[in-house]
Order: C-alpha cells, then structure tokens, then sequence
C-alpha cells in the first residue's frame, strides 16, 4: 500500500483524517500524541516526563520520540504500509525516518491558524473518552456517563498559541523538506471532515 505522513497544524484535523484512512485503506494509524497520552494516563515515567513538557507547550524531544516510532514501525502490522501523525514533527526527525523506513507521501492539512486556536480551544473531554466542542455542546457533564468534561491542559488558548508558534518555527519547514523530495500534496482542511477526507482519498489513490 503507502507509507504516508500527514502534516499540518495541531487542530488541522490530521487525527480525524488519519482515523478515516486507517478504516478505508487498512493501514496502521499511528500517533505519537495517542501514545505519549496513554503513557500520562497510566502515569508511566515516559508519561510523567512527557506530561511535563507539553503542559508547557513544548515539543517532546527527538531522540525519546524517534526511539518510539522506529520501535513501532519494526512491528508486523506496518510492513503494508503506515499513516504517521504527529511524527516527524522536526527536519531532525524526518532524517531520522529516512533512516529506517521510506516514506512514499507526505499529506499537508491546511487550515487558517485562528479557525485551529477556534478547534482546540473549543474541545471538552470526559473521562469516558467523548469529546465535544462548545460551539455545538453547552453543557459541562457528558452525555454518555454524566461525568464533568474537562480541557486537556495542552488545548488551552495561551498553550495553543505557544504550539501554533513551535509549529511555525520547528515543523512547518518540513513542508519544504518533503517538497524538496516530491513527496509533498497539500490539501484544504477548511471545509469540513467529510469534505478534506476526499481531497485526501484523491492524494492516496493517485499515488499509490
């Protein structure tokens, strides 16, 4: 199949995409954030580590984020292919990748920064794992168990400007990276879920 690397701001919608590529096209999702936050919930010392630094806003550094997705991709279930999200997320880490496995495309996700601070700000968790959104939920108990929804500390407003800004300074050359090999294909994620996954399924089908 594809060994694919989707890109764009954190908020873009680049886990919503990967989840419908992984139930179109059977390839493994693979999320560093997914792992690094099942580490802080079961308060592993990764997690306790981890937690520390995106709390802050920052990125987790390359080495300890490199280990872990070439740990992952030597698992059987990626040798049909992958989706990377959240990784690489440094022109470091994506030289690294080079390394140990061959990326066949790399999908941007583009989306305004303000309608992204908009999308995270706007998320509530609960416990049980649904997530809503204030401009289409009012209420501050979930509708499945009850229990008080809450805001991750890293979807605060002031902590997503400080990523949006870690973004533009660390990860965003990374266009010009994959541009530079002819692997990059950049996507309107504007226009909805529904709308940018087909954009999406275009780049894939066209390209495998």
């Amino acid at each position: 199949m594809a060994n694919i690397v989707l890109l764009g701001a954190p908020g873009a919608g680049k886990g919503t995409q990967a989840a419908l590529i992984k139930e179109k096209y059977s390839l493994p999702h693979i999320s560093t954030g997914d792992i690094f936050r099942k580490n802080i919930r079961e308060g592993t010392p990764l997690g306790v580590k981890v937690k520390a630094i995106i709390d802050k806003g920052e990125l987790v550094p390359d080495e300890l984020t490199i280990a872990l997705v070439e740990d992952r991709l030597a698992q059987s279930d990626c040798e049909g292919g992958y989706i990377l999200d959240g990784f690489p997320r440094t022109i470091a880490q994506a030289q690294a990748l080079e390394g140990f496995s061959k990326v066949d495309m790399a999908i941007d996700i583009a989306v305004e920064s303000e309608a992204v601070i908009k999308r995270i700000a706007g998320r509530r968790m609960c416990k049980c794992g649904e997530t809503y959104h204030t401009s289409s939920y009012d209420r501050e108990d979930c509708v499945k168990c009850g229990s008080k929804l809450y805001q991750r500390d890293d979807d605060r407003e002031e902590v997503v400007r400080e990523r949006l800004r870690v973004y533009e300074a660390q990860t965003k050359p990374l266009i010009d990276f994959y541009a530079e090999r002819g692997l990059l294909h950049t996507v309107d994620g504007s226009g909805g879920v529904q709308a940018t996954f087909e954009l999406v399924c275009k780049v894939i089908d066209g390209n495998c």
